[in-house]
């Protein structure tokens, strides 16, 4: 799996690409904690290139929504594809980390 952190107006976006499994949820444990270690507080992981998650990579995505509020900022997930959103309604993940349809509009209500 491969990240790229970009900042942008508002906020920072990691693109990931690749399958998030049981293999590569560390690999976005430590983008995301290397982004809120550089200072970047709004996070939005951008899951476009993501056409796989497992329940290794569900547990990744929690664990970086607590550490980006525990650093008193927030993450957010975009671009969701079909697989990744069936596992997000199964397990009831949609209700915290909601997802939208652009990394752009994951902040305008902040």
């Amino acid at each position: 799996m491969k990240f790229a952190v970009e900042d942008r107006a508002g906020y920072t976006e990691v693109a990931a690409e690749g399958r998030l499994n049981m293999v590569s949820a560390p690999l976005l444990r430590t983008a995301v904690a290397d982004a809120i270690e550089a200072g970047h507080r709004l996070l939005v992981l951008n899951l476009s290139g993501t056409d796989f998650m497992d329940s290794s990579g569900l547990g990744a995505l929690v664990g970086c929504l607590k550490a980006a509020r525990q650093a008193g900022g927030d993450l957010r997930i975009s671009n969701v594809g079909e697989q990744v959103q069936m596992v997000l309604k199964l397990t009831s993940m949609d209700r915290i980390l909601t997802p939208y349809s652009k990394p752009e509009d994951a902040f305008k209500d902040a």
